[in-house]
């Protein structure tokens, strides 16, 4: 998963192959107590194509009714102990059986998530589908290593801690990385011995529901995973205030982050949030330019810009600015834009109309604050979907609305500086604090700004790289807690002190 993917193009004639049998069963149900079931209301949505504006299908249109059922399915697993209690390394075959599912169907996978996200095929089957059957992987060698301690005390009593698991988790995902942000909620929380009520972004269900049918065929206990597919506002708020949910993590805007932390007071929750971010990708003259250029470009470009941790403004040393500017538009103006599942694309759609609408809004607002678009700055050509052209805007200053504000787009704001200190002052100038990354040769340097920019991850020439092995998460306005790695354990489990009188 660590790695940076290849934006050559695929030989010709290369089409996605995958049977989408997965479609043809309508419309979508929800996953409540092991059984796959209409919405209480009988409603439905429609989930659609952002490449040609087509509907894929019709999902069940889950509210508070359907909320409570799948919470109280997971409580029911949670306390009669049918998960909890399981041998560890049983939990560890069952987390070892999804990622073994998942890379078994990863075709399948890749094309659904490109039909529903818009994103380049290229993309779902080398960093989205793997991604996640390795994060699976990686959580079920955690099953049987979640340690108390000993403690050492008064001889004569016996102390020692219990790592127990948290309960029931609600857990709210966004649409840019459908199913590897499942497998970062789902996998730690399983491992860990917790059940789960799983919502799904609304534009892009189809992955979750099909990695429901795949945890179903792992022979997962009836309950322990729900998945209850409906619009934020409902199901998601439903599930976030619900007072006999235990545990409430979500990834999405900051905005939305802040209605979840109001809405899980009701029963003091535990709550987990992964949020924005404006992250600043910092160059120096004697970074080696070539791949500076690269990466800021997928750091940018990838998944559409539509990336939490997108390096969406570029610093860049005034010496040096034109020429880098230049390389990156060049790079840019060379990405092949069209529909995703186009072997030959490098940028697809983004997710939806209003997403489509909300970029353009941002690009005519860099445009009318004074900010110059070397490449892109409109919408792109095709006659249908929601396509905007990668975008460079130059004579940026970090004042500007497209520098303050996440676009969520495909667009890059380049700003100079003079100095390092310069550099670091514009760099932490945000409100957000998720990434960031420094390009030099200068490895004292590199350091030296990695320990000071104010963000949860920070890399050394390269961007964007993931591992389940190393957490992630934000400072400031872009969240508190870390998923991945071992600290995803302290999310999803709680401390239980034990003394006994000897």
């Amino acid at each position: 998963m660590a790695t940076q993917p290849s934006f050559e193009k695929a030989s010709a004639g290369a089409k996605s192959s995958a049977g989408l049998a997965f479609l043809k069963s309508q419309p979508k149900k929800l996953l409540i107590g092991g059984k796959w079931v209409p919405a209480k209301s009988g409603k439905t949505f429609e989930t659609l194509n952002p490449a040609n504006e087509e509907v894929l299908a019709l999902v069940a249109e889950g509210d508070k009714a359907d909320v409570d059922e799948a919470v109280k399915a997971a409580r029911k697993a949670y306390e009669d102990s049918r998960w909890a209690n399981l041998n560890p390394h049983q939990r560890a075959r069952f987390l070892f059986k999804i990622a073994d599912l998942i890379e078994k169907n990863a075709e399948e996978l890749a094309e659904l998530e490109t039909l529903d996200n818009g994103k380049a095929i290229f993309e779902s089957k080398n960093i989205d589908i793997p991604g996640a059957a390795e994060t699976f992987r990686y959580y079920a060698g955690w099953a049987s290593k979640i340690y108390g301690e000993t403690n050492p005390s008064d001889p004569t009593m016996f102390n020692y801690t219990l790592r127990e698991p948290v309960g029931v988790c609600g857990q709210i995902i966004p649409w840019n990385f459908p199913l590897l942000m499942a497998s970062w909620k789902i996998a730690p929380a399983l491992a860990c011995g917790n059940v789960v009520a799983l919502k799904p972004a609304e534009q892009t269900p189809l992955t979750a529901l099909r990695l429901g049918e795949l945890i179903c065929e792992a022979g997962l206990p009836d309950g322990v995973v729900n998945i209850i597919t409906g619009f934020g506002p409902t199901a998601g708020g439903a599930l976030a205030a619900h007072p006999d949910v235990d545990k409430v993590a979500f990834t999405g805007s900051t905005e939305v982050g802040k209605e979840i932390l109001k809405a899980s007071t009701g029963n003091l929750k535990r709550v987990s949030l992964e949020l924005g971010g404006k992250s600043p990708n910092i160059v120096f003259p004697d970074a080696d330019i070539k791949s500076a250029v690269f990466g800021s470009m997928l750091g940018i470009f990838m998944n559409q810009g539509q990336v939490c941790c997108a390096g969406s403004r570029v610093f860049v040393q005034e010496s040096m600015y034109d020429q880098f500017t230049e390389s990156l538009s060049q790079m840019a103006q060379g990405l092949t834009v069209g529909n995703g599942l186009d072997p030959n694309t490098r940028m697809g759609p983004l997710v939806s109309k209003e997403q489509h609408d909300r970029v353009l809004g941002y690009l005519q607002s860099g445009k009318d604050q004074g900010a110059k678009a070397k490449v892109g700055g409109e919408a792109g050509s095709q006659e249908k979907g929601y396509f905007i052209k990668p975008t460079v805007f130059t004579g940026v200053n970090n004042g500007m609305k497209i520098a303050r504000e996440e676009i969520f787009g495909p667009v890059a704001a380049a700003i100079p500086f003079k100095d390092e200190n310069d550099a670091l002052f514009q760099g932490n100038d945000t409100m957000y604090g998720l990434a960031a990354a420094v390009w030099t040769k200068d490895l004292s340097r590199a350091h030296t700004i990695a320990r000071k920019l104010k963000a949860g991850t920070v890399w050394i020439n390269c961007y964007g790289l993931i591992d389940p092995i190393s957490p992630f998460g934000g400072y400031k306005q872009s969240g508190f807690g870390r998923e991945l790695g071992k600290y995803a354990i302290d999310l999803y489990t709680q401390i239980k002190s034990v003394y006994a009188k000897l």
